[in-house]
């Protein structure tokens, strides 16, 4: 029979078991949370021509930097910059970005209807050839997949000197556990500085199902052949030190960017 000491054990020796099983379980949630946090700053940027790097990247002393921490941030894009361009498009109609590229045609059906903002911004950039002769300028292929373009700089810092709200955020579905969605293979959306609204005119093309927090705008898909264009690109790696991030090792110009109603 059990007495009451070894019954006070017991229960003692039950708690610290219960304890242990919920530390484990947050140091897993942790990890989880953490993952989605890089991977999320992987894709920030200085979308409006700020004058920090792009957040969460290790510079070449190893250090890391972001815009939270770095005393050359820029305000917020609300007081420094302007608005974007007036709406001219029938958000009702279907339009379709076409980029000539040096590795090949990308064709990217856009979502006018849910998106009109953004669409209507690439629309007036596409027609002042903005984005001609610019270079995809990163390329990530560990932990996200993604193919960056639309800096006039080509170093991830330039934009359109505006930015645009952030729009169709809940199309991916609610987040899981770790606050994260997937980004389909095939998908195109709006990089950001981490600041809401703070699209310019950079965006990336995800190449391989990635998993991120929903704050980055999705609004066009690739076509095939556009999708197999940059999965080869993806295919031949990146450039310089740091592993599977950096300039892709095949040059990505645009030689011609145009967004047509169809």
């Amino acid at each position: 029979m059990v007495n009451s000491e070894q019954r006070r054990r017991q229960l003692a020796r039950e708690k610290f078991e219960r304890q242990q099983q919920r530390r484990a379980e947050n140091r897993n949630k942790a990890r989880r949370r953490n993952a989605v946090i890089a991977a999320a700053l992987a894709v920030v940027v200085a979308a409006g021509g700020g004058a920090y790097a792009i957040a969460g990247l290790t510079d070449d002393g190893g250090k890391k930097d972001s815009a939270a921490d770095n005393p050359s941030a820029p305000p917020s894009p609300s007081e420094s910059k302007p608005a974007g361009p007036k709406m001219t498009i029938d958000a009702k109609a279907k339009y379709t970005m076409s980029l000539k590229t040096s590795q090949g045609d990308i064709g990217i059906e856009m979502d006018a209807a849910k998106t009109p903002e953004t669409v209507n911004s690439f629309k007036s950039l596409a027609d002042k050839k903005f984005f001609d002769s610019t270079k995809c300028h990163r390329l990530t292929t560990e932990n996200i997949f993604v193919l960056q373009c639309g800096d006039p700089k080509g170093d991830g810092t330039g934009g359109p000197g505006y930015t645009i709200a952030d729009e169709n955020l809940d199309a991916l579905g609610k987040p899981a556990a770790d606050g994260a969605v997937t980004y389909p293979a095939g998908s195109v959306a709006m990089a950001n500085t981490g600041q809401p609204n703070s699209g310019g005119s950079q965006f990336f093309l995800v190449w391989k199902d990635t998993k991120l927090p929903p704050s980055y705008t999705p609004f066009g898909t690739m076509d095939a052949d556009g999708l197999k264009t940059v999965k080869a690109v993806a295919a031949g790696g990146v450039t310089g030190d740091n592993k599977g991030d950096g300039a892709p090792k095949k040059t990505v110009t645009i030689k011609k960017g145009t967004v047509d109603k169809t």
